[in-house]
């Protein structure tokens, strides 16, 4: 009945099954766990304005092919998010850059700082935090301990509950020093968001003959992988075709090598009386409360409203079958963990892993939609 089945309908596996739907005309089921399509780019109105139910997703690329891919499925509005960190009592411009610089020191600190960045650094590049605290320079190694200290150690420790140092720098690069005054927290060529939100970008994406969706399933209600014979079946009848799959790669093999660790957060949405309740689309708070950051939706989908509705994010280690697994944890021994699993799955001639949880990797939204349009070409369109 189905030559393919997906499951997951976030970008990973959306965007797969749109192609399989219509390059190769074939028929594919997408099977979800929850009872929405767009995984955790899910959109929803509360009081009339659009709200990200999972936190904030604000889409930022360089690459041409993935926008052009995009906009088949919807218009899109410009964006340009800025973020604004709460150190010492007053909010301030972040990625650190020369305007935080100005905020932060006295005038003649912060002309001195700014000088010795641009005689070491380019301009208009970024730095990661831990490659400045190598500095030899005694102003410079002061800066990048300020900016450690009050912006990122605290931060990173309620994000991931572990300090920088013990998480790969794949996470720390993601908190540069930018060396120039562009108050954007993305500097990227194309920026936006979906006009009519993400969820309608998805409903255009699927919305093909071939493509059919079970909401509400768990794919262990319909499916079962036999780990000894090496064989997929699908409603107790052996599939044959191929399972994209782009959820957790250790409930796929039912933890024979132990459970990956996640790092979940708790999104606490409040509908505020007044207008706006913030200057910017987020505040992060890195050494204050025990949330991460609020968000206001407003900024990012501007609408007539007297009320505004803003979310706290409160980072939570991932228990099983209680939270949601949001990020995967960089570390070597995971690292060996997950590599047991991916190992095993090469026995298996008809599972295509893709994803953050497939993976176990961090993806931006515009790697996930290139590293699903490259899969599908290398593995699918064969």
């Amino acid at each position: 009945m189905f030559n393919y089945i997906v499951v997951g309908a976030g970008f990973a596996g959306s965007v797969i099954a749109e192609r399989i739907a219509k390059q190769l005309n074939k028929k594919v089921l997408i099977i979800e766990k929850r009872n929405h399509i767009g995984g955790n780019c899910y959109d929803e109105r509360i009081e009339n304005i659009l709200i990200h139910k999972y936190g904030p997703h604000l889409f930022h690329t360089d690459e041409k092919q993935v926008w052009d891919y995009l906009n088949n499925f919807g218009e899109w509005d410009i964006y340009h998010h800025r973020v604004l960190a709460f150190i010492d009592g007053k909010k301030v411009p972040i990625p650190f850059n020369f305007n935080t610089l100005y905020e932060v020191f006295s005038n003649e600190l912060a002309k001195r700082l700014e000088k010795k960045l641009l005689e070491n650094y380019k301009y208009n590049s970024k730095i990661p935090i831990l490659e400045l605290k190598k500095s030899d320079d005694k102003d410079l190694k002061f800066l990048a301990d300020f900016i450690y200290e009050k912006i990122f150690v605290n931060y990173t420790a309620k994000q991931w509950g572990m300090k920088p140092e013990e998480i790969d720098n794949a996470v720390t690069a993601r908190v540069p020093v930018f060396i120039g005054k562009d108050d954007r927290y993305f500097n990227n060529k194309y920026q936006g968001v979906p006009k009519d939100g993400y969820t309608k970008l998805f409903q255009n994406m699927l919305n093909h003959p071939n493509i059919k969706i079970m909401l509400n399933t768990n794919f262990k209600e319909v499916m079962q992988i036999d780990q000894k014979t090496k064989k997929i079946y699908f409603l107790n009848q052996e599939f044959k075709g191929k399972l994209i799959f782009t959820g957790m790669i250790d409930e796929l093999f039912d933890y024979r090598f132990g459970e990956l660790p996640y790092r979940s957060v708790d999104m606490k949405f409040e509908t505020i009386e007044k207008e706006y309740f913030q200057e910017a689309a987020t505040v992060n708070y890195p050494n204050d409360y025990d949330f991460t950051r609020i968000t206001e939706f407003k900024h990012i989908h501007p609408v007539k409203s007297e009320k505004s509705v803003i979310l706290k994010e409160f980072p939570q280690q991932y228990i099983k079958n209680k939270n949601t697994p949001y990020y995967p944890i960089f570390t070597e021994e995971n690292q060996e963990k997950y590599n047991k699993y991916l190992e095993f799955s090469y026995n298996f001639k008809n599972i295509v892993l893709v994803g953050r949880l497939a993976e176990y990797r961090y993806y931006d939204m515009d790697d996930i939609v290139k590293r699903a349009l490259e899969v599908f070409e290398e593995k699918i369109n064969e």
